[in-house]
């Protein structure tokens, strides 16, 4: 699923009116039809409704989704803020439209605004996502006095008061909705951490825009769902055999640090591969071999730490990193690695944190090496960033420096390749925020890459079936009990 900018947006309406072809105002009904149909679905029609509306085209979806739940059997009640004396022609249709028996109350001041039961459902549909400068005057009033209510607050399209792809001053006024309802295709700013109070829980409903422009229009940021990760899927074959999977060595552990092996190693042996060598410290041998005993444990020399590189010959894709340690043996190992790195490389959690204070190690990743960072590990990386979208330009632009292929850790992980794509995630949920998960995340994307997949369908497909995971450990644990070890045993596909 694509991610458009305003302007691509914009241009996507034009195109369906200009195509299909149809009139604007209609375009607008099947809209406001989308948006109501996924209304009925959260709330049933005993629940009254407000709707908030502005005067540009956001505001008549408002006017016609309040027709149209009226005509459902909803007690409604209509609201125009009159912070303008212009308005669009759409919205000018849709208010006559209303009629007799749904009059809209005008809110002129402060002095207007309304008081409601805890019961009523607010809508907001002041503005859309064209937004060009932040909220002032009488619109920051009625911001404020909806944000202030106690009754849930659902979003038309996007937050009124948060811009779609560019990030907005903390001290800008924003509607904090508990639902969006936005139209075809996510906007960027719902993927982003610093905007999640104003986006809340989202949902895309297809209003059905031209399909043509869609897929004839660029764009660098997509979403990854259901279908377009399991395209990627390789299906396995009557007369495949384990060489026909690959053969993962996974280069992790140290003293006191096993567990990340062992979860990392069972995620990989979960995730398909053929055969898995663990290289591990001579310390964690017999917590490797008891462990996994689907894999097969190499032992370095080093009682605590890793300081040798393993035989890499029969390698179809290295891991290296999770509970690895910082030990200086251990930094002349990983630069070893990489010198001889002959097939994908995927670097994690300790790995990152060498790079990060070897920079030099950096010039040496092999092209499409997969790194995995959490936010505090990007920043070691790559330096502070003032806000997410910066961070994402930042990540971009690493990525295309040194051909390498992030995979930023959090809610809608993103996956930025190093020609500038990023693909945002679908799968997950907080219950995931525990120590090991990441872990579990080298594992899969090991896997994968043992098992010939393109690097970038790897790391895109490996957070994905990691999100997908977590979700259905979630189900089965609950958020709060959910712990690494529950993601490994609930990955398959």
């Amino acid at each position: 699923m694509k991610i458009f900018n305003v302007e691509q947006i914009r241009a996507m309406d034009a195109y369906t009116i200009a195509h299909e072809p149809i009139a604007s105002i209609d375009l607008m009904e099947r809209a406001s039809q989308a948006f109501v149909r996924c209304f009925c679905n959260q709330y049933v029609n005993t629940r009254p409704v407000a709707v908030f509306c502005g005067k540009g085209n956001n505001g008549g979806d408002g006017l016609a989704i309040a027709r149209i739940l009226s005509g459902l059997g909803y007690d409604v009640q209509v609201f125009v803020v009159e912070y303008t004396l212009q308005a669009t022609d759409d919205f000018r249709q849709n208010l006559a439209r209303l009629g007799n028996h749904l009059t809209p109350r005008r809110i002129h001041s402060e002095n207007d605004l309304p008081q409601l039961g805890k019961q009523v459902v607010c809508i907001d549909a002041l503005l859309g996502s064209g937004l060009s400068r932040p909220v002032d005057g009488l619109l920051a009033i009625v911001i404020r006095y909806l944000n202030d209510l106690p009754n849930r607050l659902i979003a038309v399209d996007i937050a009124s008061g948060l811009f779609t792809d560019r990030p907005n001053d903390p001290s800008d006024i924003i509607i904090k909705p508990k639902y969006t309802i936005t139209f075809q295709l996510p906007k960027l700013a719902f993927l982003l951490p610093q905007n999640a109070e104003y986006v809340g829980e989202w949902h895309v409903v297809d209003i059905g825009l031209s399909p043509e422009y869609i897929d004839q229009t660029a764009t660098p940021f997509h979403f990854t769902g259901k279908s377009e990760a399991e395209k990627r899927i390789k299906p396995r074959q009557k007369f495949s055999h384990k060489g026909t999977y690959g053969h993962a060595v996974l280069i992790a552990g140290s003293y006191g640090k096993m567990g990340a092996a062992v979860l990392s190693g069972k995620a990989c042996l979960r995730s398909g591969v053929g055969l898995l060598t663990m290289h591990v410290p001579a310390c964690g041998y017999e917590i490797a071999q008891i462990s996994i005993p689907e894999a097969m444990t190499t032992v370095d020399e080093s009682e605590k730490y890793i300081s040798k590189v393993p035989d890499l010959t029969s390698a179809t894709a290295i891991g290296i990193g999770p509970g690895l340690g910082q030990d200086a043996a251990t930094v002349k190992a990983l630069e070893k690695v990489l010198e001889q790195a002959r097939v994908p490389v995927i670097i994690d959690a300790d790995a990152l944190n060498i790079l990060s204070g070897n920079r030099h190690l950096l010039y040496k990743l092999p092209e499409n090496t997969i790194l995995t960072p959490h936010p505090k590990e990007f920043q070691r990386l790559a330096g502070e960033s003032s806000n997410e979208y910066e961070r994402l330009e930042k990540a971009q632009a690493f990525a295309a420096k040194y051909k390498v292929i992030l995979c930023l850790k959090g809610a809608n992980t993103a996956v930025i390749l190093p020609h500038g794509d990023v693909h945002f995630n679908s799968t997950g949920n907080p219950g995931m925020a525990t120590g090991g998960t990441g872990d579990v995340l080298t594992g899969i994307i090991t896997s994968l890459l043992a098992q010939k997949y393109p690097p970038a369908d790897a790391a895109i497909l490996g957070v994905y079936q990691h999100g997908l995971a977590g979700d259905r450990a979630a189900e089965a644990r609950g958020q709060t009990a959910l712990i690494a070890s529950d993601v490994v045993e609930h990955l398959g596909w």
